[in-house]
């Protein structure tokens, strides 16, 4: 049943005290709230069967009046899933198993006592627990497009409403010009989480005043989220759908457009059908659609599944494979503010971007720009992954440094092994050595060392890990997901492969290497798109920084890292090997000779170099060269 601003407000003042305990540990009496992440990583764990089976133990303890099982998005902390926290006490349960449920709700839901056996141990205190924000991962964070992730039930729109939810896109109809609203985005500071980095009001801007009298605009949403690695926008939307929607119902009323788009890859099945359930809701209510809040406003939007085109990430490939052709980018200008969607003019922002919006619209311009740095204002999100111990989501201030993010957020390198080298930007970024560990992560920081922000895949390296092989990685990756419509990127990126794969074959030569950087810069300044353009980041911020490793592949026909196979050599130490034919019994190609109790050797025609006999051998007698 559509709403009136009025019953909005109610549902607000009904919901605001149940959500907001969610955000802080509390003493206060009443109806336990059970959170379960229902995000991908914990789905893929299992967090679906926590759910079944607390409701089980729940309704066996007879307490179904005193307890709510709510489930949310990504918490964040993707490592320890699946992932539990009880409320009001802010009781964090990690890596939860199905049998440890009965004891968990019999003791604590139940009993009242919180079941320290099985919390996370960084909350678990002499004295009984502390809040998450007091933990490394989480205290020198800063959420504001993550906000409600992990909060609120991104099912139910009242929980939204309950966290301020649609009062921004409220404010703006009843008490703004879409002048001051675009005035308000461009004092803000807030730039293109995407990728790119340009200022959003600014392309608002554009948008609505190239083409004043356009009988059509559109609103678009990017949200195909192709890099490896990356998984933010993906998240926002699992756990907090209707933020964009309030958001690009802004935008639309800031650039005079009825219609939105939101494009979602395919392989997002859980953030398309959270978003189809909170288009249906707002809908519902009256919250899209036509005479928004008893206005003459009007505003729809509609999804748009990509079939996981990498190229389908840049906005003009976008657009075509939304209007049903085959998704190529075209040439700019003009620029889509101008001609964009269906030849009217549009915008398209990426989700993150997007999920800023109707904060800076309620708390103002200036408290976003006071978070950040003078030309980076705001938060970032990253998807922290690769050799780290805290692999998750996270949400930073612009200006926290590379270090800070991987040392104390991130936990670490497993292992004690030590960092190396961090890849941002995905297959458009490059990578960041050791010597800048301590490098403000802002978008100029970024490019003057050679990368740059990307959309905030952030993968972390070791000492085990060929730059070489990392180049070749992304840029198979490239060639793979190369739309092919331009020569630079569809035969040049080709080419660049060849000769990596040469060189990581011991074949390479040192003219390779010259020949490789020159094709790089003739890629980068000839490409059709930015697909195309940063291509061979990887290559050159490798070259710049770890140029040894390709000299060594080249020269001494060996891979310092121990990664590349046809450069690799295994040898037993017959001093250290006991003869007790572990690694012979693993071997898949019969390479490894020798009789009990006395040293083998592995035959090196027919070794595989798969490293199987290394992580059999319990003597430490087996090494690669």
């Amino acid at each position: 049943m559509k709403k009136s601003l009025e019953e909005l407000n109610a549902i607000r003042d009904q919901m605001k005290d149940h959500v907001e305990i969610r955000r802080e540990s509390s003493d206060a009496a009443g109806k336990y709230q059970v959170l379960v992440c229902g995000g991908t990583g914990c789905t893929s764990s299992g967090s679906a069967k926590i759910i079944d089976k607390l409701n089980e133990e729940i309704e066996k303890n007879g307490i179904k009046d005193k307890v709510e099982v709510i489930k949310t998005g990504c918490f964040g902390l993707c490592a320890l899933g699946p992932i539990m926290i009880v409320y009001p006490e802010g009781a964090f349960y990690s890596m939860v198993k199905e049998e440890e449920i009965p004891e968990i709700v019999r003791e604590h839901l139940a009993g009242g006592h919180v079941d320290t056996k099985y919390l996370y141990k960084e909350t678990v205190t002499e004295n009984g627990i502390k809040s998450l924000n007091e933990t490394n991962f989480y205290k020198k964070q800063h959420r504001v497009a993550l906000r409600n992730c992990g909060v609120i039930n991104p099912e139910n729109i009242d929980e939204y409403i309950g966290t301020d939810g649609y009062q921004a896109l409220a404010k703006v109809i009843k008490e703004m010009t879409p002048e001051q609203v675009i005035q308000t985005i461009l004092d803000s500071g807030l730039r293109g989480r995407g990728g790119g980095g340009f200022p959003t009001g600014m392309k608002w801007k554009l948008a609505r005043n190239i083409v004043p009298d356009a009988d059509q605009k559109y609103v678009c949403c990017n949200a195909d989220e192709g890099d490896p690695g990356a998984f933010m926008d993906r998240s926002v939307l699992e756990g907090d759908p209707h933020v964009v929607l309030e958001a690009m119902a802004i935008a639309g009323y800031a650039i005079g457009a009825n219609q939105g788009y939101i494009y979602v890859r395919a392989e997002y099945p859980i953030a398309i059908h959270r978003l189809e359930i909170a288009i249906g809701q707002a809908r519902e209510y009256g919250i899209l659609g036509k005479g928004i809040f008893g206005t003459d406003f009007d505003f729809d939007i509609e999804l748009r599944l990509g079939a996981g085109a990498f190229v389908c990430g840049e906005e003009t490939a976008l657009m075509t494979s939304i209007e049903g052709n085959r998704g190529e980018p075209r040439p700019r200008p003009p620029f889509p503010a101008e001609k964009g969607l269906y030849g009217k003019p549009t915008i398209l922002n990426n989700v993150e971007t997007y999920a800023n919006v109707p904060r800076i619209i309620l708390n103002g311009a200036e408290w976003f720009a006071s978070m950040g740095t003078e030309k980076s204002k705001g938060t970032k999100v990253f998807a922290l992954g690769g050799k780290i111990n805290n692999t998750g989501l996270v949400e930073v201030p612009m200006g926290t440094t590379l270090r800070e993010v991987v040392e104390e957020i991130g936990g670490g390198i497993p292992n004690g092994k030590k960092f190396k080298a961090a890849q941002t930007g995905g297959p458009s970024g490059g990578c960041i050595p050791a010597q800048h560990f301590d490098v403000p992560i802002d978008y100029d920081n970024l490019i003057a060392i050679g990368s740059m922000m990307g959309s905030g895949g952030l993968i972390v390296m070791d000492e085990d890990n060929c730059m070489v092989d990392i180049a070749k990685f992304f840029l198979e990756f490239t060639v793979d997901e190369s739309c092919g419509k331009c020569t630079p990127c569809r035969v040049g990126t080709k080419r660049l492969l060849e000769i990596l794969d040469k060189i990581t074959k011991g074949q390479g030569t040192m003219e390779d290497i010259d020949k490789m950087e020159e094709l790089c810069y003739y890629i980068k300044a000839n490409s059709l798109c930015g697909l195309g353009q940063t291509a061979p980041n990887p290559v050159l911020s490798t070259l710049k920084f770890f140029r040894d490793e390709y000299i060594a592949h080249v020269q001494d026909k060996r891979c310092p890292a121990g990664v590349c196979k046809k450069l690799l050599s295994f040898e037993i130490d017959p001093d250290k090997c006991k003869g007790c034919t572990a690694c012979a019994r693993v071997c898949p190609g019969g390479a490894i000779e020798g009789s009990v109790k006395t040293p083998h050797v592995i035959n090196k025609d027919k070794c595989l170099k798969c490293g199987a006999c290394i992580e059999k051998c319990k003597f430490g007698a087996i090494s690669k060269k």
